[in-house]
């Protein structure tokens, strides 16, 4: 009987799951599928490129002034995001809050600057509909744009969880999993840094 119940108590132990760990697996699966459609995205911006259709290229629309600003500006927020989880580890609530701030700040002036760099694009004439090169060149670092964007719209979610519930184990591992996207976005950058800017105006 003893032994009948420990096997069943055996059974129920393995057939537990962390929630939070199943949630950091969901999210694992959510980083691997954005790889493949920033992969897709990519492969289709190098083969069109060239499909300017007689329209100005990169080396002729884009402001690399503009670019390394908001290149600076990410690579920041992604340090000030690993400074977040540093102070969360730490138990400091108030360092937590006050470099997501920061970080959200700089975020959304890397936004602000995309903003504006599409704007004039699209005030010289050069818009989604000019070129095959130039709505792979919107499409890719449109949708990283948006991806940024969500992210700071989580961000800002989660500041106010974090004012309302303080530090659990659920809202850590949110922290941890938004520095991690966050991360993640900052790669995908310096890529479209390398393929779309940097070899568009040699």
């Amino acid at each position: 009987m003893a032994q009948a119940a420990a096997h069943h108590s055996h059974d129920h132990d393995h057939g537990h799951h962390d929630p939070q760990e199943l949630k950091m697996l969901g999210f694992w699966i959510f980083l691997v599928t954005d790889v493949i459609l920033f992969s897709t995205l990519f492969a289709t911006f190098v083969v069109l490129r060239n499909n300017t259709a007689g329209g100005p290229g990169g080396a002729e629309l884009f402001n690399m002034t503009g670019v390394i600003i908001e290149t600076f500006l990410l690579l920041t927020s992604s340090f000030t995001s690993g400074l977040a989880v540093l102070a969360m580890n730490k138990g400091s609530m108030k360092g937590l809050i006050s470099w997501l701030i920061v970080t959200a700040i700089l975020g959304l002036g890397f936004i602000g600057f995309e903003v504006y760099e599409f704007v004039e694009m699209v005030h010289e004439g050069a818009n989604f509909g000019t070129s095959a090169f130039l709505s792979a060149f919107f499409t890719l670092v449109g949708t990283h744009g948006l991806h940024v964007s969500l992210g700071l719209v989580w961000m800002i979610g989660l500041m106010f969880q974090l004012k309302k519930r303080g530090l659990t184990p659920e809202t850590k591992g949110k922290v941890s999993a938004l520095s991690l996207y966050w991360h993640f976005l900052d790669a995908v950058w310096i890529f479209l840094l390398t393929v779309v800017y940097l070899m568009g105006v040699m």
